[in-house]
């Protein structure tokens, strides 16, 4: 059976999207991959399919337990039963179950933290994995915009499982970025696949404000002439609840979602979406990642993201069907103020560097007795078992002075007067060949075609009563 044959029979596709042929070949070839395609390009097929041909289990190491979660989800709806998800929401005899029939498992999703806890290390040795996939593996990298050090442990594992082939997938990687990948990998000479970072079909827009108030009333003429559904990004989890609440008071059907909310509510919330029960959700970053709906028209950033990479993963979560998306940066007076706020917030003071050293990475009390973030602690429980107190010092403030640069390329994005494409691109180390005729707010936009989407009463159709039981008892 040739990969074309295997594709159609498995998904229905009649031809790859392009990249996944040559990363699917090198993975049957033997070689480590590191694979960077932008949000909406399948990633997920360039492991899936090769377990077909493979033999023993694969596992894919995942960043969020609902990208976990919505991944199993695809894979059971194309008929593969032989998937499991590893994390700490367990009910212990469901635990039992899994550890007792592990072999039996074709794909194993699980978290980084999971992977590197010793009884967790000794059920995966006795398996034959045949690929090891790092989802979202700008996490691994100290500049990559969702830093997560529990990814750099991902190597510790390798030799326990007998160093199994490597795919490291991403969507946004600079130049930089894709070398820690493969020096945090231990990745010898990977194959590496770079697309084109430009998705033609998002247009950029900035619009600018002398104050919060315009800001807000701006927000709210434009949820009423433009329908969803749509995602509206906060800085904060207060304003995500805020915006949440003006949208219902427009009678637009909205809903909140951050990182303090409880899994369950969180889960329920970005299924009421992604089965159309709500035309938008107003979000910390935490929502979005691996959330497929091909027909999200709008991302709106009601304040200043943190870094381009991050903006690009976020406003890529539009127009996954390839038709055209808006995405909207509102900014006004002062915004950088919480700009700057955000960017330093998660990094470790020297007080708490000085506390987690003097106790050790076990002593998670800081955390209970509030001595300690947990966002700083689980940045510092890594670094202070590889470098003594002045190093693991030094390595927060080449942190800080990372952030503060990926700061300061959104200020010079607010600012630039020539193409957003362009910028945007060469952030990432590229070069811009062909421009839409939709591009940016610098070359002009026109909006009549977003108000045509509005327009189509189709869009807004409700869910049949089918649909609606499945929202309610998600299988």
């Amino acid at each position: 059976m040739t990969l074309d044959d295997l594709l159609y029979s498995t998904y229905g596709f009649s031809s790859f999207r392009p990249g996944q042929r040559e990363i699917i070949e090198r993975v049957l070839a033997g070689d480590d991959v590191i694979a960077l395609l932008p949000t909406g390009m399948g990633k997920s097929i360039c492991y899936q399919l090769p377990a077909k041909l493979l033999p023993g289990s694969v596992l894919i190491v995942s960043p969020l337990l609902s990208l976990m979660q919505d991944q199993v989800a695809q894979l059971k709806k194309m008929g593969e039963k032989s998937v499991v998800a590893i994390n700490s929401f367990l009910k212990p005899e469901d635990k039992e179950k899994i550890w007792s029939s592990l072999s039996s498992y074709k794909f194993i999703f699980i978290s980084p933290e999971m992977l590197v806890q010793p009884f967790v290390k000794r059920q995966l040795q006795q398996l034959q994995i045949s690929l090891l996939v790092a989802d979202e593996a700008h996490c691994i990298s100290q500049w990559g915009f969702d830093f997560r050090p529990d990814y750099l442990r991902i190597s510790e594992i390798l030799p326990t499982l007998k160093f199994p082939q490597v795919l490291a997938l991403t969507a946004t990687a600079t130049d930089k970025v894709t070398e820690e990948i493969k020096k945090y990998l231990e990745l010898k000479q990977p194959y590496i696949y770079c697309h084109p970072m430009d998705r033609e079909n998002i247009v950029y827009d900035i619009k600018k404000f002398e104050d919060s108030r315009e800001k807000l009333d701006f927000l709210k003429g434009f949820i009423r002439k433009f329908n969803g559904p749509g995602i509206i990004y906060a800085g904060t989890r207060k304003k995500s609840q805020e915006l949440s609440v003006l949208l219902t008071e427009q009678g637009i059907s909205s809903a909140f979602y951050h990182g303090g909310m409880e899994h369950q509510d969180r889960v329920f919330v970005q299924q009421q979406f992604q089965n159309g029960e709500l035309q938008w959700i107003c979000s910390t970053n935490a929502f979005g990642m691996g959330v497929h709906i091909p027909n999200i028209r709008h991302v709106i950033h009601f304040q200043l993201p943190t870094s381009i990479e991050g903006y690009v993963q976020e406003v890529g979560r539009a127009g996954r069907d390839g038709q055209p998306a808006l995405a909207t940066l509102l900014y006004a007076q002062g915004d950088e103020a919480l700009l700057e706020s955000l960017v330093m917030d998660d990094l470790p003071t020297r007080h708490e560097i000085e506390a987690v050293y003097r106790e050790g990475s076990a002593a998670t009390y800081l955390i209970d007795q509030g001595i300690v973030r947990e966002t700083a602690f689980r940045v510092l429980s890594y670094w202070i078992t590889k470098l003594p107190l002045e190093g693991v010092i030094r390595q927060m403030e080449l942190l800080r002075s990372g952030k503060r640069q990926q700061a300061a390329k959104i200020r010079e994005f607010l600012s630039h007067e020539d193409c957003l494409r362009s910028y945007i691109i060469e952030c990432f180390d590229q070069e811009l060949l062909d421009k839409p005729v939709n591009c940016c707010v610098n070359d002009g936009i026109d909006y009549t075609v977003f108000e045509a989407y509005s327009n189509s009463k189709e869009k807004q159709l409700p869910l049949e009563w089918q649909d609606r039981l499945r929202v309610i008892l998600p299988i």
